[in-house]
């Protein structure tokens, strides 16, 4: 079994550190830092999460070093502010990096079982090019920041959250373009009350969460892993649930296959 996965990527940082007193000329806290963890983030999470899973797996994202560095007070794991760099007017995706061998580019879609596009907006992928991906393949799942348009007609299935959601019907709404034979292909995450699938609550185990950064990515690995081997969309949800509720238990952005085993 092989994956594919296309999207913008980012590196996560997290320094970790003492936080025992205020700024004297500021009311913030001062962080001592202890240590730095950095890992893969957005895209290359899901990438790294599907590895994790023992599935050969491919990734196409962004050149452009995007980083999210999160100051945290490592005793209590609270985390004090994130800094964001560079991830503004990341340069578009070149064509032929996605377009396929046929059309003269350099994917062999049919060497994939499915493809994810993991598009978080940051100008790596246009409209245009996630309707090229989604024609190229049968199976394809889409998590994207963008407002879902009606030419995405062809993506299998549509992983987002909650409030992604709510800006769409917003948007479909107010435009009178509501894709209706889109709808029922949405999987929609609510955090720690689960999903929604087909109008279905998926709900999840209560446990007591350190880090929600990276569940979504972590959702959509297990989602898409267990689709290619079952067939089976809610027995494939149900798994996606246990992966995000295992990485919300742990420090950081984790990567879920050490926690299955």
């Amino acid at each position: 079994m092989k994956i594919l996965v296309i999207g913008d990527s980012c590196t996560d940082v997290y320094i970790y550190g003492t936080a025992n007193r205020l700024c004297p000329d500021a009311p913030v806290p001062i962080l001592i830092p202890i240590k730095t963890v950095e890992s893969g983030g957005m895209a290359s999470n899901v990438y790294a999460n599907i590895l994790s899973l023992g599935i050969e797996c491919n990734l196409i994202t962004n050149a452009e070093r995007v980083v999210k560095t999160r100051y945290v007070d490592e005793k209590t794991n609270q985390m004090i502010v994130r800094v964001d760099t560079g991830e503004f007017g990341l340069t578009e995706c070149d064509n032929n990096a996605i377009y396929s061998k046929k059309d003269g580019g350099e994917v062999n879609y049919e060497e994939y079982d499915a493809v994810i596009i993991s598009d978080y907006n940051k100008g790596f992928l246009t409209y245009r090019h996630i309707e090229y991906i989604s024609t190229q393949h049968p199976l394809t799942f889409l998590d994207t920041k963008k407002i879902i348009s009606p030419q995405f007609d062809k993506i299998t299935f549509f992983k987002i959250n909650q409030h992604e959601y709510a800006k769409n019907t917003e948007s479909w709404k107010a435009t009178s373009t509501f894709p209706s034979n889109i709808e029922s292909r949405f999987i929609v995450t609510h955090a720690g009350d689960g999903c929604v699938y087909n109008s279905t609550w998926y709900t999840v185990d209560v446990v007591p969460i350190k880090d929600n950064s990276g569940a979504g990515d972590s959702f959509l690995a297990g989602l898409v892993v267990d689709y290619i081997k079952t067939n089976d969309i809610e027995k494939s949800i149900v798994f996606a649930n246990k992966c995000a509720t295992k990485v919300v238990q742990q420090r950081g952005i984790t990567t879920v296959g050490e926690f299955l085993k």
